[in-house]
Protein backbone atom coordinates (compact mmCIF):
# COMPACT_ATOMS: atom_id res chain seq x y z
CA UNK A 1 0.00 0.00 0.00
CA UNK A 2 1.13 3.31 -0.44
CA UNK A 3 2.92 5.74 2.16
CA UNK A 4 0.05 7.61 5.00
CA UNK A 5 -0.64 10.93 3.80
CA UNK A 6 -0.65 13.12 6.65
CA UNK A 7 -2.42 16.35 7.55
CA UNK A 8 1.68 17.41 8.03
CA UNK A 9 1.72 16.76 4.62
CA UNK A 10 -1.28 18.07 3.28
CA UNK A 11 -0.35 21.49 5.32
CA UNK A 12 2.77 21.27 3.72
CA UNK A 13 1.81 21.13 0.39
CA UNK A 14 -0.98 24.13 0.79
CA UNK A 15 1.82 26.07 2.21
CA UNK A 16 4.30 25.44 -1.02
CA UNK A 17 0.93 26.31 -3.11
CA UNK A 18 0.12 29.66 -0.57
CA UNK A 19 -2.83 28.28 0.49
CA UNK A 20 -4.53 28.58 3.72
CA UNK A 21 -5.70 25.46 5.06
CA UNK A 22 -7.07 24.61 8.59
CA UNK A 23 -6.56 21.56 10.47
CA UNK A 24 -9.76 20.15 9.89
CA UNK A 25 -10.05 20.90 6.18
CA UNK A 26 -6.47 19.36 6.03
CA UNK A 27 -7.60 16.33 7.41
CA UNK A 28 -10.05 16.31 5.14
CA UNK A 29 -7.87 16.31 2.11
CA UNK A 30 -5.75 13.82 4.05
CA UNK A 31 -8.34 11.45 4.12
CA UNK A 32 -9.68 11.95 0.59
CA UNK A 33 -6.42 11.83 -1.15
CA UNK A 34 -5.05 8.46 1.03
CA UNK A 35 -8.35 7.07 -0.71
CA UNK A 36 -8.01 7.88 -4.10
CA UNK A 37 -4.02 6.61 -3.27
CA UNK A 38 -5.27 3.40 -2.35
CA UNK A 39 -7.59 3.28 -5.33
CA UNK A 40 -4.85 3.79 -7.33
CA UNK A 41 -2.89 0.84 -5.88
CA UNK A 42 -5.91 -1.58 -6.32
CA UNK A 43 -5.49 -0.25 -10.24
CA UNK A 44 -2.09 -1.43 -9.92
CA UNK A 45 -1.79 -4.28 -8.92
CA UNK A 46 -4.30 -5.64 -12.02
CA UNK A 47 -2.43 -7.81 -14.33
CA UNK A 48 -2.39 -5.89 -17.84
CA UNK A 49 0.64 -7.94 -19.42
CA UNK A 50 -1.74 -9.37 -22.15
CA UNK A 51 -4.25 -6.49 -22.62
CA UNK A 52 -3.80 -4.57 -25.59
CA UNK A 53 -3.88 -1.04 -25.66
CA UNK A 54 -6.28 1.26 -27.47
CA UNK A 55 -7.86 4.53 -28.02
CA UNK A 56 -11.23 3.62 -28.50
CA UNK A 57 -13.25 1.05 -26.63
CA UNK A 58 -15.21 0.51 -30.17
CA UNK A 59 -11.89 0.21 -31.85
CA UNK A 60 -13.35 2.81 -34.39
CA UNK A 61 -12.29 5.97 -36.15
CA UNK A 62 -14.22 9.27 -34.93
CA UNK A 63 -15.56 10.74 -38.91
CA UNK A 64 -14.24 14.01 -39.48
CA UNK A 65 -15.72 16.88 -41.88
CA UNK A 66 -13.65 18.13 -44.29
CA UNK A 67 -11.94 21.34 -43.29
CA UNK A 68 -12.99 23.54 -45.56
CA UNK A 69 -13.48 27.67 -45.19
CA UNK A 70 -17.20 28.31 -44.15
CA UNK A 71 -18.56 30.89 -46.20
CA UNK A 72 -21.36 31.32 -43.46
CA UNK A 73 -19.04 33.43 -41.29
CA UNK A 74 -19.02 36.99 -41.33
CA UNK A 75 -15.81 38.59 -40.03
CA UNK A 76 -17.24 42.26 -39.73
CA UNK A 77 -20.17 40.96 -37.31
CA UNK A 78 -17.55 39.53 -35.58
CA UNK A 79 -15.70 42.32 -35.40
CA UNK A 80 -18.08 44.73 -34.73
CA UNK A 81 -17.86 43.89 -31.22
CA UNK A 82 -14.56 43.32 -30.47
CA UNK A 83 -12.78 45.74 -28.42
CA UNK A 84 -10.22 46.66 -30.80
CA UNK A 85 -10.11 45.83 -34.53
CA UNK A 86 -8.53 47.33 -37.35
CA UNK A 87 -8.10 46.49 -41.47
CA UNK A 88 -9.84 42.84 -40.49
CA UNK A 89 -6.89 42.19 -37.53
CA UNK A 90 -7.94 41.86 -34.13
CA UNK A 91 -5.58 44.04 -32.09
CA UNK A 92 -4.44 42.86 -28.48
CA UNK A 93 -2.48 44.59 -25.74
CA UNK A 94 1.41 43.68 -26.61
CA UNK A 95 2.73 41.01 -24.24
CA UNK A 96 6.16 40.37 -24.67
CA UNK A 97 8.46 43.48 -25.11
Amino acid sequence: MSQQLSTDDIRNAANLSRLAVDDQTAASYADNLQKILAMMDVLDAVDTDNIKPLANIHEACQALRADTPDAKIDRDAFQAVAPNAQDGLYLVPQVIE
